[in-house]
């Protein structure tokens, strides 16, 4: 690519950026693009960086950084999380909004990609002081969000407390109520039912169609699951649910294993009264670097990216490694994965059961009209399931990896919006 973008990223060796870009190298080859608009598809549309002030409970005065990320608009408002975290970089969020664009154009949905972030750690802020920052951000991206334009949702390190703060900022400035703006709200104030479980339930229905491939039933599979926030606990929970046997599970401070199977509702209940799944009775300790190379039919990445690397993919023993993370695992573990056969649900597909309700949820807003729980969940699996099939067939046909088929489709939709619409002025 063109050595004059570079001052656009000054991206180091391994990033996120880097992994999504090289993805998106990768899935081009297949497809018929003038080089010029493939240009424009790697890039960022816009950026914000913001700079604020907090006033701490102590009385004294804090900066902080924030970003959102607009990646593309062509298929329609642009859809994305904001994430709370010390390691919060442009880079990351650049990438994570490039990933978003595929990831909606994938399970065919109207929205285009974006991110947002900001450098903190929620759980050093007491809940004044998150709520200050929360409400400044929201003033500060204000030029970028709106229910027509940008609807954000949560990510790492926010929940829905965090996007009822943002709605009701944005409301304040609107003079009404506007639910729209976000999603993965509360309930009471235009959430919708499901949401909050819809990306682990996504997980596990694509892994589902995974095993059926494979010739083997949900029932009865060994899961391992890293990360035990949002995504992790539902995906466990889920699967714990239809039958299958979850032997381990682990978050930030390390992992439990019983090769027995664990009980995953009274694990929650010990996480919740803990703040972490260590030391959970009946159960052996592990390190996540121990819990990722455990043999079993079902490896669920769903904390952080870049967890699965060239230094650790060759001790991974899953038949099916299911990214309930974004980018949790860089291009050169794929190649090592892909060689020894794991059958790889890559995350634009694997994960986009929270993006498919966050966009039921926005159509409830913008209707006030309100499903029921059974009916989104049944809604969702239908995308889902489809867009699963629409890879594994393209996969098929062009004899690739499920990845690289997921982005060949995504990026030729985006593509083709690009072409229909035409160039303007």
């Amino acid at each position: 690519m063109d050595k004059a973008h570079n001052h656009q990223a000054e991206q180091i060796e391994g990033s996120a950026l880097a992994t999504a870009q090289a993805q998106f190298d990768r899935a081009v080859q297949y497809l018929n693009l003038d080089p010029g608009l493939a240009d424009l598809l790697r890039w960022p549309r816009r950026e914000l960086t913001v700079s604020f002030p907090v006033k701490m409970d102590d009385g004294s005065i804090r900066r902080f950084v924030g970003y959102r990320v607009h990646h593309n608009l062509a298929r329609g408002p642009t859809k994305g999380g904001i994430r709370y975290h010390p390691s919060v970089t442009l880079d990351e969020v650049r990438a994570l909004a490039m990933w978003m664009t595929w990831k909606c154009a994938l399970v065919n949905i109207p929205y285009g990609g974006a991110k947002g972030g900001v450098v903190c750690d929620p759980h050093q802020l007491s809940l004044r002081e998150l709520e200050g920052l929360t409400r400044r951000y929201a003033t500060e991206i204000a030029v970028l969000m709106s229910p027509e334009g940008d609807i954000p949702a949560p990510d790492l390190g926010t929940n829905p407390q965090v996007m009822a703060w943002i709605m009701d900022t944005y409301s304040m400035h609107r003079g009404y109520s506007v639910p729209a703006v976000v999603t993965g709200k509360p309930i009471n104030i235009g959430g919708s039912k499901g949401r909050n479980e819809a990306t682990g339930r996504g997980v596990i229905f694509t892994t589902r169609e995974a095993l059926k491939l494979l010739g083997r039933p949900l029932a009865g599979a060994t899961v391992v699951v890293q990360g035990f926030g949002n995504v992790g606990s539902i995906a466990a929970l889920t699967a714990y649910e239809l039958g299958c046997k979850v032997i381990a599970v682990s978050d930030v401070r390390g992992g439990i294993y019983n090769p027995k199977g664990l009980d995953i509702p009274a694990v929650m209940r010990h996480a919740r009264e803990t703040r972490s799944v260590v030391g959970f009775p009946g159960s052996d300790g592990l390190t996540n670097a121990e819990l990722l190379a455990l043999p079993c039919d079902v490896l669920i990445p769903a904390a952080m990216e870049h967890q699965i690397t060239r230094h650790n993919a060759a001790a991974v023993q899953c038949k099916v490694l299911a990214e309930g993370a974004n980018g949790p695992t860089t291009p050169e573990a794929d190649e090592i994965l892909l060689d020894k056969g794991v059958f790889i649900i890559p995350d634009i597909l694997c994960n986009a059961g929270g993006v498919i309700v966050s966009y039921f949820e926005w159509v409830q807003g913008l209707q006030a009209f309100f499903w029921e729980e059974a009916e989104v969940t049944e809604r969702m699996e239908r995308f889902i399931v489809n867009a699963f099939h629409d890879v594994h067939r393209e996969a098929q046909r062009l004899k690739i990896d499920m990845r690289t088929a997921a982005q060949v489709l995504a990026i030729g939709r985006v593509a083709d919006a690009h072409m229909t619409r035409g160039l303007y002025p």
